[in-house]
Order: structure tokens, then sequence, then C-alpha cells
């Protein structure tokens, strides 16, 4: 079954930056570039012509305010997916765009990897929606890299980050202590939890310095992220 190309429309008026995201698009399998639009006006043109599945959109547009192009956008085409990539730290902004319906928030500067993730991680979702009809709740926890582990917390689990169980993560240290490096998407196969899941504890364990990351490449020369213990 052929894997599905989603067509990306790129929003930056930088046209260095536009160029380096477009580079960065053509590298992940499943993607394309349909163009790159610098002003507000010029996307909502293209947009009456064309249609693509995924708009990577920055705040600071010329001749539009913070996230108006946003609101425009969802207002007249719904069914666009929308990753911001910007500069804006602004809580307010950030607020503001996840009620907006953003998939993901990038921040300026950010590095292959991190863009890899969010189109990654907006081709799993999308193929979860693709297969089912209707959910339970597990799905709609997979769906939404929501833990489903329902133990009661207890004091260790208190500090933790929010969608991290004090019993995965050590089942899940306990894990990687047995292997030659994994990656997320082996860990979650092998503890029965989405790549995304499994990927958060991963990376939250590199955080605590208890886990190490690498890039490693294939045969078929893209990098995989593979997780070693330290």
């Amino acid at each position: 079954m052929p894997k599905p190309s989603y067509k990306v429309l790129i929003v930056e008026d930088d046209f260095k930056v536009a160029e380096i995201n477009a580079q960065y698009v053509r590298r992940i399998a499943g993607f394309k570039v349909l163009g790159i639009t610098k002003t507000g006006k010029e996307t909502l043109e293209f947009l009456s012509n064309q249609v693509p599945d995924l708009i990577l959109l920055d705040t600071y547009i010329p001749d539009v305010e913070n996230l108006e192009l946003l609101w425009k956008i969802r207002q007249q085409y719904k069914n666009i997916d929308v990753i911001m990539v910007t500069a804006a730290k602004e809580v307010a902004n950030i607020e503001e765009a996840i009620r907006g319906g953003v998939v993901d928030y990038i921040i300026k500067p950010f590095d292959f990897t991190r863009f890899k993730i969010a189109l990654e991680d907006y081709t799993e979702k999308k193929a979860i929606l693709k297969a089912k009809e209707s959910m339970d709740q597990k799905d709609v926890d997979q769906l939404m890299s929501v833990s489903s582990d329902s133990s009661e917390l207890n004091e260790k689990e208190q500090v933790l980050p929010k969608g991290i169980s004090v019993l995965t993560l050590e089942k899940i240290e306990n894990i990687i202590t047995c292997l030659e490096g994994v990656t997320a998407e082996e860990l979650g196969n092998k503890i029965g939890v989405s790549r995304i899941t499994a990927r958060r504890y991963l990376e939250y364990l590199v955080f605590l310095n208890k886990v190490k990351a690498e890039l490693k490449y294939g045969k078929v020369g893209r990098p995989e992220r593979r997780y070693y213990k330290v």
C-alpha cells in the first residue's frame, strides 16, 4: 500500500528561511512542497486555487498582525492542518495558536530533528484517524499522546511531567538496560504504546541524563534516533 503524500504550503517572508524549510520538507518521505508564499494576501490567493494538506505558518507576516492569518485560514479552510514555525515565544501567542487548533508549534531557530519529529507525528496521527471509523478512549489517548497508565499517583509521580507515569518510566529504564540501543518505534512495539508516547519517555530520560540519543544512518541514508543507556 503506497504511503500517502501530504502537500505542504510554506508561509514565510524570509526567502532564505523559506528555502531551508522547503529543503527540510523534501527530506521527509511522504511530504512534498506545494508552494511558498510571503504575505497574507499572497497566501489567501494561493489557497483560492490550490489547497494543501498542511501549512507551515510563520507568525510575523508583513501584511497581517499576529495570528490574524491563522484565524482566516481556520474560518475559510477548516480541513487544512497548520504547524506554526515562528520565533514568537510569548505565552499569549502560543496559547492563541493552540486555541486555533495548530498541530504543532516549532520555535525558531530549530534543527532538522525537531522538524522531522513534527512531520512524523503528523503522519502518524493522520494514519490513526484514517484507519478507524470510531475510537475508544485508548485510541483517543494514543492520538492525543496521553499516557494510558491509570495507576494512582504516588509522591514520586506527582513531581513527574504531565503524561509521564513512574511505573512506565521504570519499565522503560529496565528494558533499555537490556538492549544495545532502541528506537522509539521499537520501544513502543515492546511495551504496547505509540511511537509518540515512547519517544516522550525516552526524551525525558535523556533530559535526566540516564539515556543518550544518537543519530544512526541506515542503508537508505535516512537517520534514525536511537537511544542508549548511559
